[in-house]
């Protein structure tokens, strides 16, 4: 990490002559990855927790760029899918280091994380239903497990991310010890997990530590020697303009003081954190259109290259980069697909943008390609990962035959 490495990247502080020239060369819309500042945020991260295992939680993004800066800077990896660790994988992870934290995995998953367990002993499997160790049970598997619980309390910025008080996830607090004793009888029950939210900012943090000292209370109620207790993740960062952004070395503080009487190794497992800021989307403006109640303003982006303020009303900053100094005008910047949802922003004041502007969307490195899809038969965007002065395609884009390739 380098000693100017900010807390928090804005748009602003991109090179927008760089970033124009990746439009022209590659189109648009278009993803841009930094992985120098994936690089710079796990270990700013890290060093905030000295003396625990920090673990990047892949479901935020799975690139194979992201993967394999991040294994090359020391981090571990944990998964929720199969999917995830056949990537973790492929980008050189030794899958002895993997956690696997799946929620109601499907057959076919546990069939193969089940082997994977068997032929390499240090892979972790994570449960967070009496049902998913019987599978495991029946399945051969005798290894190394840990019990995901429920302490009742979520916390984040949506509460479609408030995890930990979401019946979906993990084993009620009270039913813990019993179902530990169970596993203890039949597993190599090595740790505790729980995931309480995401997206939590300093005016969550008083929730967010009350949580982690449940889970700390639950796991000492359990009648085995832990090797860990994994508290996830759920850190965030600041999406607004004007949100500050966690001072990390503060919240290590307050995390080790809501974990002091805790016996076992602390883990973590950042996803956000690391990837949101290291990533934007460009897009070019096609149309501009003045409403009754506002200026409209069309864009080649959509909900199917991020869906993310559609699925959860999320904010992402928005900067003309090819007139960045045009006086502000409030505009709604929406995309083609056939639907109101396909928003945005709504009204918010940006540099007046003209047809072939190039906007640039920030905060994207979390959850946005991640949960980019093809609707309306889109092509997925390219992916540009840069490197230093160095740039190059991790990702080409799509086309209409990649969309239909599958269809007989």
């Amino acid at each position: 990490m380098t000693a100017d490495s900010p807390p928090i990247r804005r748009l602003a502080d991109w090179d927008h002559g760089r970033l124009l020239d990746l439009a022209a060369d590659h189109g648009t819309p278009l993803y841009v990855l930094d992985c120098d500042r994936v690089r710079e945020n796990y270990l700013r991260f890290s060093a905030a927790f000295p003396d625990a295992t920090v673990m990047y939680a892949a479901k935020a993004h799975t690139g194979q760029a992201v993967l394999s800066t991040l294994l090359d800077a020391g981090a571990d990896i944990e998964c929720a899918a199969w999917g995830e660790l056949a990537r973790a994988m492929d980008a050189g992870a030794d899958p002895n280091t993997l956690h696997y934290t799946a929620v109601n995995p499907p057959d076919e998953d546990l069939d193969r994380a089940a082997q994977l367990g068997a032929e390499n002993p240090g892979l972790t499997i994570t449960a967070g239903a009496r049902d998913t160790f019987d599978r495991l049970e029946e399945r051969g598997y005798d290894g190394r497990v840990a019990v995901r619980v429920n302490p009742g309390i979520g916390t984040g910025h949506h509460e479609k991310v408030a995890t930990g008080k979401d019946a979906k996830f993990g084993i009620p607090a009270e039913h813990v010890p019993e179902v530990a004793a169970d596993v203890a009888e039949r597993f190599d029950l090595v740790g505790v997990h729980a995931h309480v939210g995401s997206g939590v900012l300093h005016e969550d943090l008083d929730d967010h530590c009350r949580a982690i000292e449940r889970i700390v209370e639950i796991a000492q109620g359990v009648d085995a020697d832990l090797e860990f207790v994994d508290i996830g993740g759920g850190f965030g960062v600041p999406y607004r303009e004007d949100d500050e952004p966690l001072d990390m070395q503060v919240v290590g503080e307050r995390v080790r003081e809501a974990t002091d009487d805790l016996d076992a190794r602390l883990k973590l497992e950042p996803g956000r954190y690391v990837v949101a800021d290291a990533e934007l989307i460009l897009t070019e403006v096609n149309t501009v259109k003045e409403a009754p109640s506002s200026t409209v303003v069309g864009v080649d982006a959509s909900l199917a290259t991020m869906i993310r303020p559609a699925m959860f009303d999320s904010y992402h900053p928005i900067r003309n980069i090819t007139a960045p100094d045009r006086d502000p005008h409030p505009v709604s910047v929406g995309g083609p697909c056939c639907t109101s949802a396909d928003v945005f922003c709504t009204d918010r004041p940006v540099a007046r943008p003209e047809r072939t502007d190039v906007l640039a969307i920030g905060n994207a490195g979390a959850y946005g390609y991640e949960l980019a899809n093809q609707f309306h038969s889109q092509p997925r965007p390219a992916e540009i990962a840069l490197e230093g002065d160095n740039s190059r395609i991790v990702r080409r884009r799509e086309t209409i035959e990649d969309v239909t390739r599958v269809e007989r």
